[in-house]
């Protein structure tokens, strides 16, 4: 009795001490830092960013997204004890909060209240304090967004600023509102408390440029900023998938193919060891490895060994042609290549492995890398596959892709594992993924938005990505997605709207959404996939050297005819362009930006990047922050003076024969510097016909085109975008200008 006496007594004391030491180092009342404190302890909460949170002048409205019952608990200990709580039904009447309850006053939510009084205006305007509880969904539906802009009102008439809080890890107790079949749950998860600095609606509406036509939108980029600020960075790429299969269970499937099936974490994660070693025994930390995979279990194997080992991952584009792979080998300084000598045969690689070799690269294939692996090899991988083969550090280099060379000699793009790791966030922070999902990834790795939302991304959500090897396999294609039954599909609109030719009507009935880029959506080909399938595509946006999205459509905000909004924590602004109204060039700023650029001038040195970047693109952004893109700058012809995009060119011609494939290309003219030249696929092309069209239309003369070279097909890059270097050369050489 003595005993258990002392022991009750001693974490009384203990209990005491914490919460002391809690009171003095936040600043809580002495109540507030006892009922804290079992939290700290046992969740290992990082909570230092709070502070940013108390010391908020009033008047000052907490936005927290609500993710598990405890959520009001650790406010109610936090917050300071002068703020007017609004909380759920669930939580105004929970019995076991009532100790948390008497910290600081409390109203129960009510939908009608909270939209109509002006009571809150009234306490806000006395320099009040409210915490508002947001509902824990990145796409709310129409009804949860109401609370947006309730919220953003009320601090607009009370002129209020707002601090969005989000509560990284309370999705994964077992307390967690959201359904254990999208979150797995965990005892005593680590949790890190997101606190954004407090600002006004105006302020925040401003931040894009130009004000938006109302606080909601503003106020939820905020808050979905919130959400991605709780990702810990100091992760390398490693470490974060290796937490996300402690998550999500060993045992889960995270990759599959056409050939070797699904693998679950665990294999993944052995099957990376092994590699891992091999390439560790034949280069040096930090080296730059080529991998030249398509998109199989292999490639991601490979990928996830070598960032284990401490390598650099240099995608191999084996459709870039030789010369530009003998330039890329040389320009990365790649000394050694992983590849599969069954995939070279297959898919007739022989001159792209001699260009590697000419560039001074060795090859290690995968089915010699097999056959040397033990027994004993194999076991220590399974026992061993939680830790990597180096140390990890997330500043460090991660992956280069190549650009397409269109401007001369490829260059290397150097993105860090933060970059990379912070994409995928933030691509999380905006689109709704879950477990249940499956990914259907047809973009070969090489291409960053195949590497980064195909591969990366699935692998730090625990989403099943299924991998195949080509995306031109169109009449494969379709097939393939009736048995895998994916949920989230990538791809162009060149690549999606060929598989809509050649589908059933049941064979991507599962899709929830399609997300494509690189080149405009065609209404047509959305129409397609939103009748037949009941699928609907969401248009983005973004460039290797972004890692590479930028922004992106979502369900609740879709503006056919833009790329969408910008991701959370990227920033844009835009430079003047002469001849170009209501737009400007885009430059970009962010945690996701690349370390910068090597170049075949600089093999192998790193040429930094330097505060933000220049894209080369024209865009307009209106009041609400979508985006459209104008149009390359390159993609700009000047017509006696006047500055016409290529781009829209194509969308009249698209207009016309919408059927068809279209590539307005723009080559010398004496007379008036430039002039248009169409290549199409369309036979019943004519000039006069466009004429005729583009006057209705409203279309300036300047940018129809007089010239019109048909073909039976465009040329296309690997990574699906219409090839313009060779449209161009094709154009010049059917009208017989010099080169």
């Amino acid at each position: 009795m003595i005993l258990t006496l002392g022991l009750l007594a001693a974490l009384a004391i203990a209990w005491l001490l914490v919460g002391l030491v809690e009171k003095v180092r936040l600043g809580l009342s002495l109540a507030q830092a006892l009922l804290y404190t079992p939290f700290k302890l046992a969740y290992r909460i990082a909570d230092h960013r709070i502070r940013l949170a108390r010391d908020s002048d009033a008047p000052v409205i907490y936005v927290i997204v609500h993710q598990s019952r405890i959520d009001p608990a650790l406010m109610l200990s936090l917050l300071p004890e002068d703020t007017l709580h609004i909380l759920d039904e669930a939580s105004a009447h929970s019995f076991w909060l009532e100790p948390w309850r008497e910290l600081a006053r409390t109203i129960a939510f009510n939908a009608e209240h909270v939209f109509v009084s002006r009571r809150l205006v009234r306490v806000l305007k006395g320099r009040g304090r409210l915490a508002v509880y947001f509902p824990d969904a990145v796409e709310p539906d129409v009804k949860s967004f109401r609370l947006y802009r309730a919220v953003a009102r009320i601090a607009m008439q009370a002129d209020a600023r707002i601090v969005p809080i989000f509560v990284g890890g309370a999705r994964w107790l077992p307390t967690s509102l959201t359904p254990a079949n999208k979150a797995p749950r965990r005892w005593f998860p680590r949790l890190d408390i997101s606190v954004l600095a407090p600002m006004t609606v105006d302020e925040l509406a401003a931040r894009g440029g130009e004000p938006a036509t109302n606080g909601s939108n503003a106020l939820f980029d905020r808050v979905a900023e919130a959400r991605f600020a709780a990702t810990d960075l100091t992760r390398s790429l490693f470490q974060a998938m290796r937490d996300a299969a402690d998550r999500f269970g060993a045992s889960h499937p995270i990759v599959e193919d056409v050939v070797s099936g699904a693998l679950s974490y665990r294999r993944l994660f052995a099957g990376a060891r092994i590699i891992g070693q091999k390439v560790e025994a034949k280069t040096a930390p930090g080296e730059a490895v080529g991998l030249l995979l398509p998109n199989t279990n292999g490639v991601a194997i490979s990928l996830l060994g070598l960032l284990s080992a401490g390598r650099v991952a240099a995608m191999i584009n084996y459709t870039a042609g030789p010369a530009s792979i003998t330039s890329a080998v040389r320009t990365a300084t790649i000394r050694t290549i992983v590849s599969s000598r069954a995939f070279v045969e297959k898919a007739s690689l022989s001159d792209i492995v001699e260009a590697a070799q000419a560039g001074g690269a060795q090859f290690l294939w995968l089915e010699e890398l097999r056959d040397d692996t033990s027994s004993l090899d194999r076991l220590s991988a399974m026992l061993f596959w939680r830790w990597p083969l180096q140390p990890q550090d997330a500043a460090k280099p991660a992956v280069i892709l190549f650009t397409s060379g269109s401007e001369g000699a490829p260059k290397a793009v150097v993105l860090s594992n933060r970059s990379l790791l912070a994409n995928a966030m933030q691509a999380e922070a905006r689109i709704t993924i879950s477990p249940l999902d499956i990914l259907f990834n047809v973009l070969p790795v090489f291409h960053s938005f195949g590497l980064t939302g195909g591969t990366i991304l699935p692998l730090l959500t625990g989403v099943k990505a299924f991998l195949y090897p080509s995306p031109l396999h169109y009449k494969i294609i379709p097939e393939i997605a009736r048995k895998a039954r994916p949920t989230v599909m990538f791809g162009t609109d060149t690549f999606l709207a060929n598989y809509a030719r050649h589908a059933g009507d049941g064979d991507f009935s599962s899709l929830r959404f399609i997300v494509a880029g690189a080149e405009p959506v065609k209404a047509d080909t959305r129409r397609i996939y939103r009748e037949r399938f009941q699928a609907e595509i969401i248009e983005g946006f973004g460039l290797t050297e972004a890692a590479p999205v930028v922004s992106v459509n979502t369900a609740i905000h879709n503006r056919e005819g833009t790329v969408g909004r910008l991701l959370p924590a990227i920033k844009m602004r835009l430079d003047p362009v002469e001849g170009i109204e209501n737009g400007g060039r885009l430059w970009l700023d962010g945690p996701n930006m690349m370390m910068g650029y090597m170049t075949a001038d600089r093999p192998g040195e790193l040429q930094p990047l330097q505060g933000w970047h220049d894209t080369g693109d024209i865009v307009s952004v209106d009041r609400d922050g979508f985006i459209t893109i104008r149009g390359r700058a390159k993609r700009f012809a000047k017509i006696a003076g006047e500055m016409v995009s290529l781009g829209a060119v194509e969308m009249l011609v698209q207009s016309l024969w919408p059927e068809d494939n279209h590539a307005a290309v723009a080559v010398p003219d004496k007379r008036r510097g430039e002039r248009i030249v169409l290549v199409t696929t369309a036979d019943e092309a004519e000039a006069d016909a466009l004429r005729k069209f583009g006057k209705a239309h409203g279309a300036a003369e300047l940018m129809v085109p007089n010239d019109i070279v048909k073909v039976d097909a465009l040329p296309v890059l690997g990574s699906g975008k219409t090839d313009y270097v060779s449209a161009r050369k094709l154009a010049m050489e059917r009208l017989g200008l010099p080169a």
